[in-house]
């Protein structure tokens, strides 16, 4: 084969098992256009599968109980993760004893033998709703499928080089939970050096440190002011170390009671890269303008990568969940890292706000906690 080189790299490769990506992550993508390449990572999977060969192919989690998903020695890389979960009595009603438990159960990700966790996040929100709610919708790093959004899968790849391990933490007080999962993921010999670690952290301010609306018209409230600093805005993500931010999803609970308009936006995004004052480089125009939507919209959408998962009622009211993931424009960072967004124009509105924040980076990062779990359960309609 003298005149097919590519032929040639690929025929060396396959018996001498040296070439580059071979025993690592790889040098190719996951496209249509790639699948034809031959690979030699090891699939493996770890799933809730019954070991006595039945069909109860599920943990039960006890209240206040733990469970490891996945243990994983050597280097690999998760490539997903599909979960569903249901309380004891398969009730999600608001009259039912728990119907908050998606905000109750936590997810921990622990890459390469850390005492931290890199991934700290109530179930639901880590897979793209908020407000323990569960809708039908597609992305594509994450995406909830039918029956009512039930289904939780994420495709966003997950490195390790020594060792991965996946935990399940169970805050309920009164009910065991049904938990089905799968953790696809591959094994390598090594894992090449400049791949980041996935992180995800959750964050909420409820509420937002807003001001009072008095003595002012409803569109001053809306419009007025100004903001030439940044101090005050909602913070979703705030890093040290190098990396890239890879996307949020932010989840608004509207908590002012009028009939006049009120619409929960026109919060500027504002991302502060690398410790630069304000204004950062990345500074936006409004809430829904991040979020790739415009004119303050309430209509469920979604795409691969931005999308309105809960838009809200009526004025705007009631539960609201947002996605943007920067796939193919992640913003890299070099020292640090700070992704914010106003609550309002010039941070005036008091709402509930929640968010997670997804990203890749160097380790170690820097610890982060997760509030208490009676902070954390959405507000009751």
């Amino acid at each position: 084969m003298p005149g097919i080189p590519g032929l040639k790299r690929a025929a060396r490769l396959t018996t001498t098992g040296k070439g580059k990506g071979l025993n690592g992550y790889g040098d190719f993508g996951s496209s249509l256009r790639d699948l034809p390449r031959l690979r030699s990572g090891r699939r493996r999977r770890a799933s809730s599968w019954d070991r006595s060969g039945g069909n109860d192919d599920r943990l039960h989690l006890e209240p206040g109980a733990s469970a490891t998903l996945a243990e994983i020695s050597g280097a690999g890389s998760i490539n997903h993760l599909w979960i569903t979960a249901a309380n004891e009595h398969m009730d999600r009603t608001p009259n039912s004893i728990e119907p908050d438990f998606l905000r109750r159960l936590l997810l921990r990700m622990y890459w390469d033998g850390e005492e931290e966790p890199s991934v700290l996040t109530p179930l639901g929100d880590f897979f793209g709703v908020g407000h323990a709610r569960t809708t039908n919708f597609v992305s594509q790093p994450l995406q909830m499928s039918p029956e009512n959004g039930k289904s939780f899968n994420c495709f966003f790849h997950m490195p390790f080089a020594e060792g991965a391990k996946i935990e399940v933490v169970s805050e309920l007080e009164h009910e065991r939970v049904l938990f089905y999962y799968y953790v696809d993921y591959e094994e390598f010999d090594t894992l090449e050096k400049s791949l980041g670690r996935f992180h995800a952290q959750w964050r909420r301010e409820n509420p937002t440190d807003g001001i009072g609306e008095e003595g002012q018209s409803n569109e001053e409230f809306h419009f007025g002011g100004e903001n030439v600093t940044g101090e005050g805005n909602y913070t979703i993500l705030e890093a040290e170390g190098r990396g890239h931010y890879v996307g949020c999803v932010l989840n608004v609970r509207n908590l002012r009671e009028t009939n006049q308009w009120n619409w929960y936006g026109e919060g500027d995004d504002m991302i502060f890269i690398d410790g630069e004052r304000w204004p950062p480089s990345l500074h936006g125009t409004g809430t829904e303008d991040y979020f790739n939507t415009a004119w303050c919209p309430q209509e469920k959408y979604s795409a691969p990568y931005h999308g309105i998962t809960l838009g809200g009622g009526d004025n705007w009211g009631g539960h609201v969940s947002l996605y943007r993931f920067h796939v193919e424009d992640p913003v890299t960072f070099q020292s640090s890292i700070r992704v914010t967004i106003e609550h309002g124009h010039a941070n005036k509105r008091s709402d509930d706000y929640s968010s997670v924040a997804y990203w890749y980076q160097a380790e170690p990062h820097s610890p982060f906690s997760i509030l208490p779990v009676e902070q954390r359960i959405p507000r009751r309609e």
